[in-house]
């Protein structure tokens, strides 16, 4: 987008310093193509391979970082602050990620799991997505959706690299968004799939998730209720914690132990997760969807990091810093979308994955959807101004 330039002659051609952007709601961004779940996962696997080659910044020195977040007290002496509540938080997200995006933006968003108990999503999003080159407004854009689809697009990178090929049951623990998307990538990338055991907390979210598998997945013809994380785990071909809760014991965190999991079981991690001794082995592989993410948390974060971050790759940085685990370990989903390291080498492998969720991941998926409403004529445009009125 042209930018007025003063120094012009008056005589020459005038560029424009008007600025419009649209605004995308959540029926526009449905539109314009945000759940199409496989081309988000290919946009993802686009994204990670830039990561890799270091296209991209996040915030924070490191360029790494998860973003910039507000926290409340338990006790403020000013009445009409909110209270602490679990995962009561407002935070920013920003990035630019290059290659074929060259895009920067922005997700902000709060965030109150009592929000649940008045009919409203835990967190409620927002997206704004800019020129990379002025800084000018290109959308804002609903992006409940939007983070999602991107996020459950990651563990779909993951299987397509990491799962094997042939994998046919899913356990699932937590019924929730997380879980459909998530379910989705696999879908995508793993078409045999037919069977899923899921455990959730409460009736009505399981309820929920078993409709929409019914209506959306009519080929997975084999689903079933389960009644521990154990079961979960057993006899899967691919496993996934998607559940919520209350961070700062990791003891409460949803554990998986070793003597669970089959040959051959790929697990990706996109929620709260501990896991026991037995899964530090080095034969165990563990993959990071970027190992810059977690290097930042843990720079960030008082220790353990655990405590406050609950991906299971943060798990892996505190045993790296106790001296029980050796950083060669870790992987990087990035170099292997890249094709500098190995993805599956054999059926026996087991193999989990840490998904963190970056705002790369926003602006990647944001870019497509907004290009996909400017050739649809999806959205409301609006102006900024015409002229600036301070320049």
């Amino acid at each position: 987008m042209l930018q007025d330039n003063c120094d012009l002659p008056t005589d020459g051609p005038k560029i424009s310093t008007r600025i419009d952007f649209i605004y995308l709601s959540e029926p526009d961004m449905i539109r314009a193509g945000v759940a199409d779940m496989a081309a988000c996962v290919d946009t993802m696997e686009e994204m990670f391979g830039l990561l890799h080659h270091g296209d991209y910044r996040m915030a924070g020195a490191n360029n790494n970082s998860h973003g910039s977040v507000i926290i409340f007290p338990e006790n403020s002496p000013f009445p009409d602050m909110p209270k602490a509540t679990p995962d009561r938080r407002f935070m920013a997200m920003p990035a630019y990620l290059g290659g074929s995006f060259r895009t920067a933006g922005m997700k902000w968003y709060g965030s109150n799991i009592a929000n649940r108990d008045k009919g409203l999503p835990r967190s409620i999003l927002m997206f704004v997505l800019n020129d990379a080159d002025t800084g000018a407004p290109l959308a804002f854009m609903s992006a409940n959706l939007l983070s999602a689809y991107r996020t459950g697009a990651v563990p779909g990178v993951g299987a397509r690299h990491l799962a094997r090929k042939d994998s046919r049951v899913v356990g699932i623990l937590g019924p929730g968004v997380m879980a459909k998307t998530s379910l989705s990538a696999f879908m995508a990338v793993c078409p045999q799939i037919d069977t899923v055991k899921v455990k959730g907390r409460g009736q009505k979210n399981l309820n929920a998730f078993l409709k929409w598998l019914g209506d959306t997945f009519p080929q997975i013809t084999n689903v079933s209720v389960v009644d521990s994380v154990e079961e979960v785990v057993r006899n899967s071909d691919i496993v996934t914690f998607c559940s919520s809760g209350a961070t700062g014991d990791p003891s409460t965190y949803p554990l998986i132990v070793r003597e669970w999991i089959n040959p051959g079981t790929f697990l990706a991690m996109p929620a709260l997760c501990n896991v026991d001794e037995g899964m530090h082995a080095p034969e165990i592989r563990k993959v990071l969807d970027n190992t810059g993410l977690y290097e930042a948390w843990y720079e960030e974060n008082p220790k353990p990091v655990h405590n406050s971050i609950p991906a299971v790759g943060i798990k892996f940085m505190d045993l790296i810093s106790e001296g029980k685990m050796s950083p060669d370990q870790l992987e990087d989903l990035g170099k292997i979308v890249a094709g500098e390291a190995p993805g599956r080498n054999n059926h026996e492998e087991i193999i989990i994955m840490s998904v963190g969720g970056m705002p790369v991941e926003d602006v990647a998926w944001g870019t497509v959807v907004y290009r996909n409403a400017l050739e649809k004529g999806i959205g409301v445009k609006l102006n900024l101004w015409d002229t600036p009125t301070l320049r």
